[in-house]
């Protein structure tokens, strides 16, 4: 007796494929978005600096791996929320930078950063930001004494936690207006709705009324300049967008005489 194969339906086979178009993609988002490196490959005594090497929790029970670099009579606290590589081992240089405009610095490393546990995710940016601003309180360190700063998409972590927890000030370094602005500008081709990362700085921003220093470079090539003024027009006085030049991860280092010069002009407003 001969086999009798039936074909799949023409239309469920293209819904299956947009189906799994669509689940890829998601993955794919998420990967293209977190870049996590897992060994710690320096440490701040390499530089010449005392630390504690810190173990915290957050609201979700995730433990996090941070670095607190002290300073002698420092009257801020630095709470650095780092961009989407590498970990916290990388940042030694703006590290230092922070440490010689006379503050303590805590750099924290996100789930899946470094020796935190976890997966990196959005929820999880904010849930874990919280938790390091958290652990800074429990220190006896209080909120008028904390600044965040935040580079690339550690600008959108600080500024929700800003939104919600009030600080002294808040300090973007290439930070962008939202998710769905850089999907537009990095797939053109697509449909943004089909991206699930939200990452809406632009609108939380506006609730946060404290001074702000929006540092961006005009030739960034990662993240343009017009998202990061899309981002400042955003915000409520007062601000300031100070204007550099240089690469997306190069500028900082590549202005840091005058970045130096324009923060440490920036602290000593926030003194008086």
């Amino acid at each position: 007796m001969p086999w009798h194969f039936k074909t799949m339906p023409q239309s469920l086979s293209v819904l299956i494929l947009l189906v799994s178009a669509f689940l890829f993609l998601r993955y794919f988002e998420n990967h293209a978005v977190f870049y996590p490196t897992r060994q710690i490959q320096f440490f701040p005594r390499d530089s010449g600096l005392d630390f504690e090497d810190v173990f915290f929790k957050t609201s979700d029970n995730i433990e996090l791996n941070a670095w607190f670099i002290p300073s002698p009579k420092a009257e801020f606290t630095i709470l650095f929320c780092h961009g989407n590589a590498g970990n916290i081992s990388h940042r030694l240089e703006k590290i230092l930078f922070f440490h010689g405009l006379g503050c303590n610095v805590f750099i924290f490393d996100y789930r899946g950063y470094g020796l935190s546990k976890g997966r990196p995710s959005e929820k999880g940016l904010y849930l874990d930001t919280r938790a390091a601003f958290d652990y800074l309180l429990s220190r006896g360190i209080s909120q008028e004494q904390i600044i965040g700063y935040g580079e690339s998409i550690g600008g959108a972590a600080i500024i929700d936690l800003a939104s919600m927890r009030p600080m002294r000030a808040l300090i973007t370094e290439g930070a962008f207006s939202s998710g769905k602005d850089m999907a537009r500008y990095a797939f053109p081709f697509l449909p943004y709705w089909i991206f699930s990362l939200r990452l809406d700085s632009e609108n939380k921003i506006r609730s946060v009324k404290i001074s702000k220093l929006m540092i961006h470079s005009l030739n960034d090539e990662i993240v343009p300049f017009k998202l990061g003024t899309k981002l400042y027009d955003a915000a409520p006085a007062p601000k300031e967008l100070f204007e550099i030049r240089g690469g997306h991860n190069s500028c900082f280092f590549d202005s840091q005489d005058i970045l130096n010069e324009k923060m440490a002009n920036f602290l000593d407003k926030l003194v008086k």
